[in-house]
């Protein structure tokens, strides 16, 4: 795609969200406001993972401009108050890019001569960089020093514990390998175990947590993310148990109705002839 194509796209989206919101506009999107878009923000995002997982290049490309709207949006409602635009968006995200990337984008001293490029080996050097840099940044903001800031308390739970563990890491808080990762899962689940037999609900609720994190920073060390892992078995326990549905209803029974026998031998038979896809979730 040349430069002209995409910037006359672009353009052409942004004077299509100021007729909407302009008077004579749509009344649906001139009455949007940040609060109301939240709940898109998501929607959409969701949205673009499933088109991933299905494989369909039209389905990802049509969610992915659904989620640019949303930004366009957004960017239209802050200009109208005066706070910012897109094309500040855009140069926020391109500023920072640069900043964070010092190994390919030299950087300039003071005297306007570039400078070496710092030495990165490997992408585990990159992220470690990439931490300090923005830790630097945000003591240069005033902000907080925890390497843990940034995580977003909106995230799914899981994702979140992943992302808090893998900054963790950046800075050395970290097991050397898998193998610390899975002696502490089953040190967990031997601690919940106890809390069931104990009977309390509130440390069985903390001993769970805690085997979830530990489940959860076991997949990072696996690179596996475990929002992913979760989402592929969803995936699979509903074609399980809609087969086991479907079976039941072809003798006239509802799955209420099976005992917890039948239902375990169809669904044993769901898992035999299940078909297994890289993205089956």
């Amino acid at each position: 795609m040349t430069d002209s194509r995409a910037s006359r796209s672009l353009q052409r989206l942004l004077d299509i969200m100021a007729r909407l919101r302009e008077p004579g506009g749509c009344p649906w999107d001139r009455e949007q406001t940040l609060e109301t878009l939240r709940p898109y923000v998501l929607e959409e995002t969701y949205e673009v993972l499933e088109a991933i997982d299905s494989g369909d290049a039209r389905a990802h490309r049509e969610e992915l401009g659904d989620l640019l709207l949303q930004i366009v949006f957004q960017a239209r409602i802050a200009e109208e108050e005066r706070r910012f635009d897109f094309a500040d968006v855009a140069d926020a995200i391109s500023d920072k890019l640069v900043s964070r990337h010092p190994h390919v984008f030299r950087p300039t001293g003071q005297d306007g001569a570039s400078g070496a490029p710092p030495e990165v080996k490997d992408a585990d050097a990159v992220l470690r960089q990439w931490a300090e840099l923005k830790r630097r940044e945000n003591e240069a903001k005033g902000g907080g020093k925890s390497v843990l800031e940034g995580v977003p308390r909106e995230m799914p739970a899981l994702a979140r514990a992943e992302r808090l563990t893998e900054k963790a890491s950046r800075v050395g808080f970290d097991w050397p390998d898998a193998r610390g990762a899975r002696e502490k899962l089953a040190e967990e689940l031997g601690e919940l175990d106890e809390a069931i037999a104990g009977g309390d609900r509130m440390r069985i609720e903390d001993e769970l947590g805690d085997l979830l994190f530990a489940g959860a920073n076991l997949g990072r060390k696996l690179g596996v993310p475990p929002e992913e892992a979760l989402r592929r078995t969803l995936g699979r326990f509903i074609e399980r148990f809609q087969h086991v549905e479907g079976e039941l209803a072809s003798r006239g029974m509802r799955p209420g109705e099976a005992t917890l026998e039948e239902m375990d031998r169809l669904w044993e038979e769901a898992k035999g002839i299940s078909v297994k896809s890289p993205r089956s979730a």
